[in-house]
């Protein structure tokens, strides 16, 4: 009766075993697309065989494994870090563009082109009110057009401060949620990892690589410490150092939690490439803006200061203004004039003034270009960085689904693989669980065959 009962007890335990393994398997399967999760694998252990010192041997379970590699997931957030970053470039890069059409009917190119024909115009028919009132037309329409493209990319670089605030936000929220991960038990007493809670860790961590360059360290106990360009912490155990951003100025600036500037070591990930956008390019492409605007407003002024108006007399009023600390594009204005104090002659030469203001559209005047030549290299910059950002896309974006592919790989669930799983627990639950009842129908038999006890 002493090896029927033994057997009765090691058929129990196999049985628990295969139900414990059928339920890691079905857990699998159910969370195959669950965001960060890692399949889980069931190790059986065969239990000492040696009747002499009560090891009836069977069937034992083992700590249940995680296939996580921390090798492969590190691959998918550097990849995402710089994915990411290059997508953010090609989005505030191509809204850019949209104020640098070289091709456009409308815009700084054509307003400046029908400015100088204008000259030409005037110096054919100096006297003509209608061609002068043209002149005057056609300087306030350039005017405006930079003005417009100014007005936009400072409008850019305003939806840029916002849409860096919101990753901040994002980025801090991330980081509490980790540090609040750090909190649990991820990782129970007998080594097995709680499958839900590390899937949650690592899809946060994840999350926060496509918004930031940061560097992640598996401590011994489990948790992990997150560091934003791998100097500053952002999670350090159960704690979380939010980072901050400075607006106060044109050129942002990222703090840590006790106000050190930290913005040169934030290189990538969207905040990466929304700093540089907002620090770098837009101003760069203002900058250029304003020398091709400042360099107009300059040489139109210049020449007509040379000639003299309708009336004889030199000109007392400029007609382009402007304000070089504002910066020439923003501020860039039309004076006052009225069309017979545009300054179209010359002495002895009454559209001869006129002449030279419309040479000056073919003049390399714009640090050795003409201004159509000027702005179109200001576009063709726009639209080179364009282009850089998006082959840049195109080739971070295969890198991460190589990454991505060979993560999935190596703990990514196959369904097959689970299937397959399933069946062989599924038959050995079933072998056990015939074993058990043959070996408790003998029990009975056995109870059955003894004698009944006395009454006395």
């Amino acid at each position: 009766m002493g090896n029927l009962t033994v057997s009765l007890i090691d058929s129990a335990n196999a049985l628990r075993v295969y139900s414990s393994a059928l339920e890691v398997t079905q857990n699998n399967v159910t969370n195959a697309n669950t965001p960060g999760y890692a399949k889980q694998m069931v190790t059986l252990v065969a239990q000492p065989f040696d009747l002499s010192n009560g090891g009836s041997g069977g069937v034992g379970l083992g700590v249940t494994q995680s296939s996580r590699s921390e090798f492969a997931e590190q691959s998918v957030r550097k990849q995402q870090t710089v994915s990411a970053y290059d997508q953010q470039k090609v989005s505030d890069i191509s809204t850019a563009q949209n104020y640098f059409s070289v091709s456009a009917t409308s815009g700084i190119a054509p307003a400046m082109a029908s400015l100088f024909q204008s000259f030409s115009q005037l110096s054919v028919t100096p006297n003509d009110a209608v061609t002068r009132q043209t002149v005057l037309n056609n300087a306030a329409t350039v005017a405006q057009n930079f003005n417009d493209t100014a007005n936009g990319l400072l409008s850019q670089a305003n939806d840029l401060h916002q849409a860096t605030s919101s990753t901040l936000a994002s980025i801090n929220q991330l980081a509490g949620t980790i540090a609040r991960i750090n909190s649990q038990d991820r990782i129970d007493l007998s080594g097995s990892v709680d499958a839900g809670v590390d899937a949650q860790l690592n899809s946060s961590l994840e999350q926060l690589s496509q918004l930031v360059n940061i560097s992640v360290l598996q401590q011994p106990d489990g948790l992990v410490s997150v560091y934003v360009g791998g100097q500053t912490p952002l999670v350090m155990g159960d704690q979380a150092y939010a980072i901050q951003g400075d607006f106060s100025t044109p050129q942002t600036a990222i703090l840590s939690s006790s106000g050190t500037d930290i913005t040169a070591q934030i290189t990538g990930g969207q905040l990466g490439a929304e700093l540089d956008d907002n620090n770098n390019v837009l101003p760069s492409y203002v900058s250029s803006l304003n020398t091709l605007g400042q360099t107009l407003a300059d040489q139109v002024n210049n020449a007509l200061n040379n000639g003299i108006d309708q009336n004889g007399a030199a000109p007392t009023t400029n007609l382009f203004s402007y304000n070089a600390n504002t910066g020439a594009a923003l501020s860039l204005a039309v004076n006052p004039l009225t069309p017979d104090q545009i300054a179209a002659a010359l002495p002895g030469a009454p559209g001869g003034n006129a002449l030279a203001l419309a040479a000056l559209a073919n003049s390399p005047v714009v640090n050795g270009y003409t201004f159509a030549q000027a702005y179109g290299n200001v576009g063709g910059q726009v639209g080179s960085d364009l282009a850089t950002a998006q082959s840049n896309g195109t080739s971070t974006q295969s890198l991460l689904s190589q990454a991505q592919s060979l993560r999935q790989q190596v703990s990514g669930v196959s369904l097959d693989q689970e299937a397959e799983n399933m069946l062989q627990y599924n038959r050995s639950f079933d072998a056990i669980s015939k074993m058990l009842g043959v070996l408790n129908a003998l029990s009975l038999n056995v109870v059955n065959l003894l004698p009944p006890m006395s009454s006395s």
